[in-house]
């Protein structure tokens, strides 16, 4: 796990910076490949859960494990080769080529990240409930466990892959993310091979069904549903089921193939929609469509008001420890109180601290104005809001040419860090008149990442212990789906709104969908305590 964590946190950090670096003046390659990552895990999200339940446990894990890093391996060597020859290859087919590029870079890391789902699934989702002998008490600990590792990896794997960047070159840096992948598949190979061994109920799972003889049993199966909620003639019935069934079987391989995929998705979103921790997992799913996080446009937005690049990453080391404090909290409110009131109990204290956030809008030293969402106003009112928007411009640097900047300026002024930018031709005296607003936005992420651990780990525990394992793949395809749903929504509201002046009102949004979140998961909390009371 520490292994393939780490390999993920490098990997997604340097992408997204060798992205940045190939467009080289904003993040719209970066929000293009963000799109492309939420959309193909939300079509195939259900496929990807079904594939995992359909087949035995170590060729998933094996499988996965094996696109995913060739994957990033190729995709490390094109991109070495773009760095290494980008002048010539914007001179071919009139610049076309260097679209190309781009395209093959963004389909091989989107490869990688669906095969990074199939094995998180397969990894945290089964094999550690069955490792555990679905003890709660274990798993719990077994999922503390594996979030403070992604915790640490999470700051220390940027940090390496970052200062070899930094430190040489992006070239050099695919070298070492190939080389890393290359070492990393054989070594994990080699250890989830053994795990396999060592636990024998790993090798205990439904032998797999054939796509054809699925779908037929499928649609028979639902044939008979349908006729007993409504009988027919028995003759006539059959008559009818035979000849469907043989239209079935008469179809093409590729039109039989592809109504099964539309049926597996299908039938993978309802049976979401069944579990009975389905407002527990929506809940969890609207958290992602926040800018309240440690990503790449809190971190452009950061610079924009004055933060520097050692002092943003010391804060990112601090929300790290606080993440850690989360799992910790998680274990003991969970046997001090129960899975289902840690929650609640998470919900809030997560809630609490983003006030801070929707504070820091309207203290001193934001740059939030609203006149910049509407740009057919008049040219009087540009007059009259004149004074207050250069007021509110002294909190943000100066930026060349027109005033619709993106949220980051021009590439000429920058060059990137292991984690974020660092501005080389800043003015002095640019810092904002006040830090006010900065410091509460930042206090309230940080502290507030100890309920959204604590409230992660509650409701990915609920759905261990409440989906049978015959659905536990397509369940939590679903709701990775789900989660890259609504972070799809976060990167449109980013492309809607990307001045710096339009963070606060993003703030706010974030805000709303959380709250929406946790009130899905109190409704949740008060559906089972109530069955519980029925039940005793």
């Amino acid at each position: 796990g520490a292994l393939s964590m780490w390999g993920d946190r490098m990997w997604h950090f340097a992408i997204s910076v060798f992205l940045i670096e190939l467009y080289g003046r904003n993040l719209l390659l970066t929000a293009v490949f963000g799109l492309v990552v939420a959309g193909s895990v939300l079509m195939f999200g259900a496929l990807i859960g079904d594939w995992v339940d359909r087949n035995p446990r170590n060729k998933v894990a094996h499988a996965s494990l094996f696109v995913q890093n060739i994957s990033v391996t190729i995709c490390s060597i094109v991109l070495m080769l773009v760095f290494s020859y980008k002048q010539r290859i914007e001179q071919i087919w009139d610049g076309w080529l260097t679209v190309v590029c781009y395209t093959v870079v963004i389909v091989l890391a989107d490869v990688a990240n669906l095969a990074s789902t199939a094995l998180t699934i397969a990894i945290q989702r089964d094999w550690i409930v069955v490792i555990t002998g679905y003890n709660r008490g274990h798993l719990a600990g077994m999922n503390a466990t594996m979030r403070r590792i992604d915790q640490v990896t999470n700051i220390l794997a940027p940090l390496a892959v970052g200062q070899v960047m930094t430190l040489a070159s992006n070239v050099v840096g695919c070298g070492f993310i190939l080389g890393w992948n290359l070492v990393s598949l054989i070594v994990e190979f080699f250890f989830l091979s053994r795990v396999y061994r060592i636990v024998p109920a790993l090798s205990a799972k439904p032998p797999s069904v054939a796509v054809d003889q699925a779908y037929l049993l499928r649609i028979e199966r639902k044939r008979l549903q349908g006729n007993v909620a409504r009988p027919q003639a028995l003759t006539e019935g059959n008559c009818n089921s035979s000849l469907h069934l043989k239209e079935i079987t008469d179809l093409p391989l590729c039109f039989r193939r592809f109504r099964w995929l539309v049926s597996t998705c299908k039938d993978g979103w309802m049976a979401y929609y069944r579990q009975p921790v389905f407002l527990a997992g929506m809940g969890l799913a609207f958290l992602y469509t926040t800018v309240l996080g440690f990503d790449c446009i809190t971190t452009g937005y950061a610079y924009t008001q004055g933060i520097s690049g050692s002092l943003l990453s010391l804060l990112m080391g601090v929300s790290a420890i606080t993440g850690l404090m989360g799992t910790v909290m998680f274990t003991r409110l969970r046997k001090a109180y129960g899975l289902v009131n840690t929650g609640i109990i998470s919900s809030c204290l997560h809630l609490g601290c983003l006030l801070l956030c929707v504070c820091s809008v309207f203290a001193p030293g934001s740059p939030m104005d609203l006149s910049l969402l509407m740009p057919d106003i008049t040219s009087n009112s540009s007059t009259a809001l004149g004074g207050m928007t250069g007021q509110r411009q002294k909190h943000t640097y100066p930026t060349m040419g027109g005033s619709n900047q993106p949220l980051l300026p021009d590439r000429s002024s920058i060059h990137w860090t292991n984690n974020t930018v660092l501005f080389d031709n800043v003015p002095s005296g640019t810092a904002p008149e006040s830090y006010i607003s900065i410091i509460l936005l930042f206090l309230g992420v940080i502290t507030a990442r100890i309920g959204l651990w604590s409230f992660d780990l509650t409701v990915t525990q609920l759905l261990q212990e409440n989906i049978c394992e015959s659905e536990r793949g397509v369940v939590n395809g679903v709701q990775s789906s789900m989660n890259y749903l609504m972070d799809l929504l976060h990167f449109i509201m980013v492309i809607s709104a990307p001045q710096p002046q339009h963070f606060g009102i993003l703030v706010i949004i974030s805000v709303f969908f959380i709250t929406t979140g946790h009130t899905m998961y109190f409704l949740y909390a008060h559906k089972a305590k109530r069955k519980r009371r029925l039940d005793t």
